[in-house]
């Protein structure tokens, strides 16, 4: 668990800082639909089994995925602020749009109806409009 999110919270801060909330929630979107998509064994052990750790082990795990939720987070706040997301409570919409994006997880195979670009596109849109961001 540590070592997928280590890795993930690095991938993530690798990315282009883009200007603009929903660019940001954009990439963020896409970024996370790409990097989950080719890890379904390692995304459903860090988002479903932490109820089998000891409990310093779910502490510092959980510290992990806190870090990882607040960045979207900020982008929601940021959003928000700017009065471009409608969002009444952007820790429960973060939890919202992380469930919704891991859970591709759970159905996309390779070389199925659609393509790993299309999906995160989908996606991307899909995040955008759930904050009140019409369709482009």
């Amino acid at each position: 668990m540590r070592s997928h999110l280590d890795s993930l919270l690095a991938a993530h801060a690798a990315l282009p800082q883009l200007e603009g909330p929903q660019a940001r929630l954009a990439q963020f979107a896409r970024f996370h639909i790409g990097y989950h998509i080719d890890r379904p064994d390692a995304v459903f052990v860090a988002y479903m089994e932490l109820r089998n750790l000891a409990p310093e082990n779910f502490t510092e795990i959980e510290a992990l995925r806190r870090r990882y939720e607040d960045r979207l987070e900020a982008i929601l706040q940021d959003g928000r602020a700017a009065g471009l997301f409608l969002v009444p409570d952007t820790k429960l919409a973060t939890l919202a749009l992380i469930a919704m994006l891991t859970g591709v997880t759970n159905w996309y195979r390779e070389g199925g109806r659609l393509g790993r670009a299309e999906v995160e596109k989908i996606y991307a849109d899909m995040a955008l409009q759930a904050v009140g961001v019409p369709p482009a």
